[in-house]
């Protein structure tokens, strides 16, 4: 990182700090986005920049990620203070925006549960409703009023999903998936009870959240907005419950995910906290969840048709055929009729 180049723009900007020196520590990355921590006289934040080999559509999607954390202000979404945007690719030759630092630990961070969450049962169910209750808020934001009109095409959302996912996976294809005929059919001929288009994030799940340090359980902020659009919110649930286990007390209930499960509410504990905050109905969550298993079954195919070789992608091949096996398993048992 040129901080020097980095010092002259956060002047010019004027943030905090003018003129003290710049100390950085790179925190993460990977294909997608670099986050290094930025600290600044009083100024605290993170920087969050696409890697140098990264496609140029990738400053594109900063630049959404931006927008939204800017939006969010205001709201009652745990999310990260949005502190500047930097388009000028001569600064650091990649568009890039500082946020707020969050005092925190995220879930993919700790090999398992920290303290008291790794023994105190009771507690650990807060870490639940408190994932719920941040889409929930996100679901109730007036994405309108914030300037977020042109950030999706929410008329035609599920109209939408099997012609545009299923002609992404005839591109990407290298092998047939059991069930993706049977599910991609029951898609054609069903829709959500009601539809009311939402921000939502796209990707939710444990990975992507941050939580604040001790006990009660508290939601610091969502993270990793490349995939936030305006959509319908209810799939953001959908897509978080789709492999919570049934029964939570069980012993697999440690390893049916990437996160121990024990002890954690039913899903229809959560789901009726979803419903409670976010004041949408949630009986037609069967529809939800065929179309979550069927559409993260497709997207991680396709990092799985690209492993080359790659273990954690490679890794994706049973996960994606359980997936779409799923999907058509609940197409067929489920009474959902609408």
């Amino acid at each position: 990182m040129d901080v020097e180049r980095l010092a002259t723009w956060m002047d010019g900007a004027g943030l905090a700090g003018t003129g003290e020196p710049i100390e950085h520590r790179y925190i993460s990355g990977g294909s997608q986005n670099e986050i290094y921590e930025i600290r600044r006289g009083d100024l605290h934040c993170a920087l969050r920049i696409p890697p140098p080999t990264a496609p140029a559509s990738r400053d594109d999607g900063i630049f959404r990620e931006w927008r939204i954390i800017e939006a969010l202000d205001g709201t009652d979404v745990p999310h990260t203070r949005a502190v500047a945007m930097c388009v000028d690719q001569s600064v650091l030759g990649r568009a890039f925006y500082l946020m707020g630092f969050v005092d925190g630990w995220s879930p993919m961070g700790v090999d398992q549960w920290p303290e008291p969450f790794d023994t105190d049962l009771g507690a650990r169910e807060g870490l639940s409703y408190q994932l719920a209750e941040g889409i929930a808020l996100l679901s109730k934001v007036d994405w309108r009023a914030k300037g977020l009109g042109d950030l999706g095409h929410p008329d035609g959302f599920h109209e939408r999903q099997v012609d545009r996912w299923t002609s992404f996976f005839e591109r990407i294809k290298g092998r047939d998936l059991p069930g993706m005929d049977v599910a991609s059919t029951w898609l054609r001929q069903h829709r959500p009870i009601d539809y009311i288009p939402g921000l939502m994030h796209g990707d939710y799940q444990f990975a992507n959240v941050m939580y604040r340090n001790g006990s009660p359980a508290r939601l610091a902020a969502i993270v990793d907005w490349e995939m936030g659009t305006v959509g319908d919110p209810k799939l953001d649930l959908a897509w978080m419950v789709q492999s919570w286990p049934e029964d939570t007390q069980a012993p697999e209930a440690a390893t049916l995910s990437y996160v121990d499960m024990t002890g954690m509410p039913t899903r229809s504990q959560v789901l009726d906290h979803y419903a409670d905050v976010s004041g949408r109905q949630v009986d037609d969550i069967d529809y939800y969840l065929v179309l979550a298993k069927w559409k993260l079954a497709i997207v991680l195919e396709q990092g799985f048709q690209r492993s080359g070789g790659d273990e954690k992608l490679t890794a994706f091949g049973p996960i994606v055929v359980d997936l779409m096996r799923g999907a058509a398993e609940l197409a067929e048992t489920t009474d959902y009729k609408r």
